[in-house]
């Protein structure tokens, strides 16, 4: 399976990554960020490792706060403060995850029955279609697994509003092959840019600023001039945030570590001491279409690096992809001899999918499922019930 070479799924790597952005990360940063240039010299680069918890939010704040003076790497936080700000409002609107899929199931069957849009997104996803830009854009996800943010609203409003995609369609294209592939962060993105997050606010890509912030590299013709909203339904209300959960470290237990989170440090630091470990690797299930090689690769490298990071504590480990189904995973912590089944909370995505569909398979075996919930997104998630900047607000 191929691997990024600019992007090691190591802990190692991410912190090394992370030590060597820190000087830039304050007006640097804010000055020079949004420039899509070869090599992507002004941004972090941490996505991949922070999507995965191979890098903590908590651990990029500390490192940037004790470096930077508060103003001067305000623009940097806000992103990472934005990636729990999306985590959070989708964890308080599970609906619109589900309604993403539906929508991704009726554009994918209309794929099959017209064949105008199935060659438009097909050009569309090999970088095919004749405009500047977006096809070289196409093109570098495929063959890297990431993107500039900057090129990410651009493609996705050409995609929109330009070439009239269904914008499911997109977000699945991104969450193929992204390496940071997020379910919350990409779908509210580009709901965000198509105008059904924010009523009324759409993201319009013109020509003037793409070639501003490309070093002159693309100047598109022909691009979508007007951006209206797409139609939307109403908004659901916020639930409850989830809350941690009381749980015994003490209890046998057989312990669940997955890819949307990768340091377990906090359960260590507990006291729990797993009989057995069971890596769950879900990337091959973030889409109902093939998941590109780049982030399958990432995610099977990162889930092994866990393991040889804390193989005197996890105990025997056994890997479980995507065609293990929730009895098989069952019947695996029955034969540990756990009591209980612990894993870090899984927020609203495909590996949460696949832990709902397994609570009640190991209900049945008398085995609770524990989610351990991070206090950092206890004590965020609650705040994203409107728009972020009542959020930041309410957390910085």
């Amino acid at each position: 399976m191929t691997q990024s070479d600019d992007f090691p799924p190591h802990r190692s790597a991410a912190l090394a990554r992370l030590a060597a952005f820190v000087p830039q990360a304050g007006r640097d940063y804010a000055a020079l960020r949004n420039h899509d240039l070869p090599g992507h010299p002004h941004v972090s680069g941490l996505s991949p490792y922070i999507r995965h918890r191979l890098l903590l939010e908590d651990e990029v704040i500390a490192a940037v706060g004790a470096a930077h003076a508060r103003p001067s790497a305000d623009k940097f936080l806000a992103e990472v403060y934005w990636r729990s700000y999306w985590k959070g409002w989708l964890e308080l609107r599970p609906g619109i995850w589900r309604g993403y899929r539906a929508g991704l199931a009726a554009a994918l069957n209309r794929v099959q029955t017209e064949s105008g849009l199935r060659a438009a997104v097909h050009a569309a996803c090999r970088g095919d279609t004749g405009i500047d830009g977006f096809d070289h854009w196409a093109r570098e996800l495929l063959a890297t697994g990431y993107l500039h943010n900057h090129a990410r609203m651009w493609f996705a409003s050409i995609w929109i509003f330009t070439l009239r995609l269904p914008w499911e369609l997109g977000a699945d294209f991104f969450l193929r092959h992204l390496l940071d592939g997020d379910a919350a962060s990409n779908t509210l993105s580009w709901r965000w840019v198509g105008g059904l997050h924010t009523p009324g606010k759409t993201y319009l890509a013109t020509p003037d600023n793409i070639a501003r912030n490309t070093g002159g590299r693309f100047n598109p013709t022909g691009l979508a001039t007007h951006a209206d909203p797409l139609p939307m339904a109403p908004l659901p209300s916020p639930r409850p945030a989830p809350q941690p959960v009381v749980w015994n470290p003490n209890l046998p237990t057989a312990l669940i570590l997955h890819d949307d989170d990768l340091h377990p440090d906090h359960l260590a630091q507990a006291g729990l001491a797993p009989l057995a470990t069971a890596l769950l690797d879900s990337a091959a299930v973030r889409s109902p279409l093939a998941v590109g090689p780049l982030p399958q690769a990432f995610v099977a490298g990162a889930l092994a690096d866990v393991a040889a990071r804390h193989a005197g504590w996890l105990g025997p480990v056994q890997s479980f992809g995507p065609e293990a189904s929730a009895d098989t995973l069952a019947a695996w912590a029955l034969a540990t001899g756990a009591q209980q089944v612990v894993t870090p909370h899984a927020p609203i995505g495909p590996v949460a999918d696949r832990l709902t569909s397994l609570a009640p398979a190991l209900t049945a075996l008398g085995l609770p499922l524990v989610q351990v919930l991070r206090p950092f997104d206890a004590a965020l998630w609650p705040h994203a019930t409107h728009g972020f900047f009542r959020f930041r607000e309410a957390v910085l």
